[in-house]
């Protein structure tokens, strides 16, 4: 690498590597929408839910792998430390949105977020949820996996 090299690579700063989020276009975040198969052990998991609970696992973003108990009627999901489910990004609100145990299962609600809240990379207001579902919330990825039936 001759001097030229380096000063002209000392000029350019580096690719920032932030997401950035339009609230309000509709747009979902640039990286595609879609699921990954389940490791034995959260498959595991998944199947061992006692009814009326579910889990979101993190599929990509920060803490990929992180594993969230969805077991009470309302659970809050924010940047905020009191928040049920803490999600310490830039890109996610100090309240940014709840899970609702409902009559036909979860529902997410955005509660007034920045940067919206997604499901498969649609932005919504409040939806119910269904198994294999992908919640966006700012950078992380969370697939939804309600209890197996009963029957």
């Amino acid at each position: 690498m001759g001097e030229g090299d380096a000063a002209e690579s000392a000029e350019q700063p580096p690719a920032d590597a932030t997401a950035f989020f339009e609230p309000g276009s509709g747009q979902p975040a640039p990286e595609t929408v879609g699921t990954t198969a389940l490791s034995a052990t959260d498959r595991a998991t998944v199947d061992a839910l006692r009814p009326g609970t579910a889990l979101l696992i993190a599929q990509r973003g920060p803490n990929t792998g992180a594993r969230f108990l969805l077991d009470a009627d309302e659970v809050s999901v924010g940047r905020h430390p009191s928040s049920d489910i803490f999600l310490d990004d830039v890109t996610v609100s100090r309240r940014h949105a709840v899970f609702r145990r409902t009559d036909v299962g979860f529902a997410v609600q955005d509660v007034g977020s920045l940067n919206g809240t997604y499901l498969n990379g649609a932005l919504i207001d409040s939806t119910v949820l269904r198994t294999g579902d992908e919640v966006q919330i700012g950078k992380f990825r969370l697939v939804f996996y309600d209890a197996p039936s009963s029957s």
